[in-house]
């Protein structure tokens, strides 16, 4: 039995995981973050996973009987010329010295690649690897819309479509968050909140060439809550403001690309509140929870495909 184990060293999780006969195995582990603060620095990042990737593999390591036929890693976090950030060269060390230790192949991915492609597999979407298809990838550092082309070296080739100006998605979640007395990263207890409001916010939302800004969204809520304006209701504001966002990006990549499926993936994409409104406008495939955030998964797939 073969099996493809897959390394990712974003800048809040470790993880690693084994793909084999159409199974994953997988674990992972937020890095900490300090009450309070709103990040880590990349000096800490790479400490925690140094400490984390050895019993993160030793774990999914132990649940797996088979060989290892081939190691893959996330080493930027896209593939665009210059994309570059120091905690990927934790996986990417981990996963070159069992490849040479193994005498097996070693994969470079990039971390964008790797949410595309475990979006594909949770969504049992794997089918759109050969053929062209719209990705969102909405996490902490990204709110992009590219065009995934089949590629026979790269798997999927990315092409930029459009992208936030300015603050991302998850930023704006996490800022407000950590505002409101949350623990970083906010998404899951902010969408709690928003949960409990009975408002509906329909907003006019601007592009400039399919491109959007997000940072007039964190002022508007940092001056609703100083009105007194309460957590639930802004919480509900945020999630359908990034909810319009997304909207009119899409609609905007369609007129130009046509009918091409679509696909979300990171970890805002698995805001309950943001899924529902998305999927009752677009035919669209959504990556399951534990497969939206940062994950090995992915590149344990994509390594598989190599």
């Amino acid at each position: 039995m073969s099996g493809f184990l897959g390394f990712d060293t974003s800048n809040y999780t470790t993880s690693v995981a084994i793909f084999s006969d159409g199974n994953m195995i997988h674990r992972k582990r937020l890095l900490p973050v300090k009450d309070g603060e709103r990040g880590i620095r990349q000096s800490d990042a790479v400490f925690h996973h140094t400490k984390a990737y050895a019993e993160l593999s030793e774990s999914v390591l132990s649940e797996y009987s088979g060989e290892i036929s081939a190691v893959g890693a996330s080493v930027t976090p896209t593939t665009q010329v210059g994309s570059y950030m120091p905690c990927f060269l934790v996986g990417e060390n981990a996963a070159r010295t069992v490849a040479a230790a193994l005498n097996v192949p070693f994969y470079s991915f990039s971390h964008q690649q790797g949410h595309i492609a475990a979006a594909l597999y949770s969504a049992g979407r794997t089918d759109l690897l050969e053929k062209n298809f719209l990705a969102f990838h909405i996490s902490g550092g990204t709110t992009d819309l590219v065009l995934c082309e089949p590629d026979s070296e790269k798997i999927l080739k990315i092409t930029p479509v459009s992208a936030s100006n300015d603050l991302k998605a998850g930023q704006a979640v996490d800022r407000i968050g950590v505002k409101m007395g949350l623990k970083f990263p906010a998404g899951a207890e902010l969408e709690k909140l928003a949960l409990k409001s009975e408002k509906k916010y329909k907003n006019k939302i601007k592009l400039q060439d399919g491109c959007c800004s997000l940072s007039g969204l964190e002022n508007k809520c940092l001056k609703m809550l100083e009105d007194g304006e309460t957590k639930e209701d802004t919480s509900k504001f945020l999630l359908d403001y990034v909810s319009d966002i997304v909207t009119a990006m899409t609609e905007h990549a369609l007129k130009i690309y046509g009918d091409l499926p679509i696909v979300f993936a990171g970890g805002v994409m698995s805001n309950k509140i943001i899924k529902e409104a998305i999927t009752s406008r677009f035919d669209c495939s959504f990556a399951e929870p534990e497969f939206s955030c940062d994950n090995a998964a992915g590149i344990a797939f994509l390594t598989s495909l190599k």
